[in-house]
């Protein structure tokens, strides 16, 4: 971890809340074929990405089940040789991400590889967030906009409650210049950060969920995930023939679990049952996170188990998920 952060003081109220995100890394690719190849290998358009705009995506399986979820942004002007689009995915996943990614470049002029960045979620209040940018400069607003700032790369992120969210990617020059930002910050742990990507909807896979979704399942393309005009690439026919079929029966719900002793890390890939109908599983977890003794979950359910269901983690008498709407309609 940074030094910069920390020399950001432990306080949670007053001022924008800082999470070191440890758990995620930001990879590069360059090149003059970098945004055409990458193009034809994810679920997003990526030759039309605004400049000033991220996106999330998908890389799928030629069945269409996904391999990793990510937030991707164009790279600034620079050398033809250099990055042209980078891409922030789970730490977990992301060297057999390149690996797999690699084996299809073959003669196209592109280079993946980790980048050398730091990265961090930023919490605020539109006051504190006012405070904020009296150091920064002014950061974007509206969910997905991106901003270059001296101080790095600033990306709202979506918000379930009013917040603003920001995902900061700075390199290490960045954060040795950052001081004067430690003061209007306070120190928050990451699990605050996850909860809050959880409420906002925003469909993390890792390892333990890797071949197991298509992007339909985890809401990817209710949230602008996933281009229906785009073209090919691995699993489009699966992920296409559900889209136009109307045949998604399935999909990520959000709800939370009252019981400390829930160890969330290990909770991604769980069964979810439904107690009236206890026979087998209605879907799985999808990603979850612990903050205040209570766990935050996205998980596969079927549409028919939401209104009445009895939803449990992990067995069918196991504890109970008490749902909770996303920011956005996942039903017909």
């Amino acid at each position: 971890m940074h030094a910069f952060y920390t020399s950001i003081p432990v306080r949670a109220e007053g001022c924008a809340q800082c999470a070191p995100l440890d758990d995620f890394v930001v990879f590069s690719a360059s090149g003059a074929d970098a945004l055409p190849f990458l193009h034809g290998q994810l679920t997003q358009d990526v030759t039309g990405l605004p400049a000033d705009a991220a996106r999330l995506a998908g890389y799928c399986t030629a069945k269409g089940r996904l391999l990793a979820t990510l937030v991707m942004w164009r790279a600034a002007p620079g050398a033809e040789d250099g990055p042209h689009l980078y891409g922030l995915v789970r730490r977990d996943l992301s060297q057999a991400l390149l690996k797999r990614l690699s084996m299809f470049v073959l003669r196209a002029k592109v280079k993946l590889a980790a980048a050398s960045l730091n990265v961090a979620g930023v919490q605020a209040s539109p006051a504190e967030a006012a405070a904020l940018e009296a150091v920064t400069g002014a950061l974007p607003r509206a969910a997905w906009q991106r901003a270059d700032l001296p101080s790095g790369t600033w990306i709202a992120a979506p918000s379930a409650d009013g917040r603003l969210r920001w995902w900061w990617i700075a390199s290490d020059e960045q954060l040795d210049q950052a001081a004067p930002l430690a003061a209007a910050l306070g120190l928050a742990p990451a699990s605050q950060w996850q909860v809050a990507d959880l409420a906002a909807g925003i469909p993390w896979i890792a390892t333990a969920t890797q071949d197991v979704f298509i992007p339909q399942t985890v809401n990817l393309e209710l949230i602008e995930g996933v281009s229906f005009t785009k073209g090919c690439y691995p699993g489009q026919e699966v992920v296409a023939r559900s889209h136009y079929r109307g045949t998604v029966k399935r999909r990520m719900a959000y709800g939370t679990v009252a019981d400390a002793s829930l160890q969330a890390a290990a909770l991604a890939g769980v069964d979810v049952f439904d107690a009236t109908q206890p026979g087998e599983p209605i879907g799985r977890v999808v990603d979850a996170a612990s903050d205040a003794g209570v766990a935050s979950v996205l998980f596969e359910t079927t549409l028919a188990a939401l209104p009445e269901g009895d939803l449990r983690l992990g067995a069918a008498d196991g504890p109970r998920i008490a749902t909770a709407p996303l920011p956005y309609s996942i039903t017909p």
